[in-house]
């Protein structure tokens, strides 16, 4: 790696942002991105609703940010607060094992709790079991009220369907969490939003209170008040606030690739030699252009 800091954002909602947003974390330094599976924010009332989206995860979007030269990768999964609705996710799960095995889809999930009722547990375990059938990652969602309680009960159902701990990332951690986690065996995300959940000051003080083993800061950025860059922001608050180098490369870089690489699909050769950049490469006859100037790097023209 060279002097310049390299990042992985280990957790974004691409399909919610813009083509500025792949550029600005281009240019920042992000050289991949993992999309999870999740909410869109009102709910989904049909199994080809999940298919599409499924879909552009694993064919559209990994083309638009490869656009702008980020590697996409995405986790797959039937997201809790759907999995309320009992009869249509019945059918998403016939559907996760025809997307699980698509070259970019790194991990099951994001799964787990979000107000922890009878239902989200049935498929919170369903989806754990097929990703030790698939031998498979687990990236877990935490929900955001009750969260001690929920995280630990996360753990605690993972480890009674007998999942390796250190093949599971849980995920919106914080500062009442991360010691059970770590001691658990699990690897600790945390989400940095700019006003709620964990703030990148808050985030500083966490690297330096429990150190960067196993610990992964990702921005969660989505159709909500959120920030893309939150990644490559917080890296630099760290080493201005006195973090290592070692560990700000740990938390915002090699963790991330070191968790979600397991299954030989993500691979840092991927971004360390890329192919250029040819904007005037179409997918199913669509351009991420309006019209612009075409970038095409030098090893790309013919």
């Amino acid at each position: 790696m060279s002097d310049k800091m390299i990042y992985i954002d280990p957790h974004v909602h691409m399909t919610s942002r813009t083509t500025d947003d792949y550029e600005a974390m281009a240019a920042s330094g992000v050289v991949a991105v993992i999309e999870p599976s999740f909410w869109l924010g009102q709910p989904r009332t049909q199994v080809g609703s999940f298919q599409d989206y499924f879909s552009s995860l694993v064919g559209w979007e990994p083309f638009r940010a490869s656009q702008f030269g980020i590697k996409h990768y995405c986790t797959i999964g039937l997201n809790s607060k759907e999995a309320n609705n009992e009869a249509l996710a019945e059918q998403v799960m016939e559907l996760l094992p025809l997307y699980l095995h698509k070259e970019n889809v790194v991990a099951v999930g994001e799964i787990g709790y979000d107000d922890q009722t009878p239902a989200e547990d049935k498929y919170f375990r369903a989806q754990l079991e097929l990703a030790k059938e698939l031998d498979m990652t687990v990236q877990v969602h935490t929900p955001h009220r009750d969260k001690k309680a929920g995280t630990i009960r996360s753990m605690e159902v993972c480890l009674e369907h007998g999942l390796d701990p250190s093949n599971v990332i849980i995920d919106h951690n914080n500062e009442e969490t991360v010691q059970e986690v770590l001691d658990r065996g699990f690897i600790a995300a945390f989400t940095i939003y700019p006003k709620t959940k964990m703030g990148n000051e808050r985030m500083v003080e966490v690297v330096r209170r429990f150190g960067s083993t196993d610990i992964i800061v990702d921005s969660s950025a989505d159709w909500g008040v959120s920030d893309p860059l939150a990644v490559p922001k917080t890296a630099s608050l760290m080493l201005k606030r006195g973090i290592v180098r070692e560990d700000v490369v740990k938390t915002c870089y090699s963790n991330a690739l070191q968790a979600f690489s397991k299954n030989g699909k993500m691979k840092e050769s991927h971004w360390l030699k890329p192919a250029g950049i040819n904007q005037t490469q179409l997918y199913n006859d669509n351009s991420v252009l309006r019209g612009q100037e075409p970038r095409i790097d030098s090893d790309q023209i013919s």
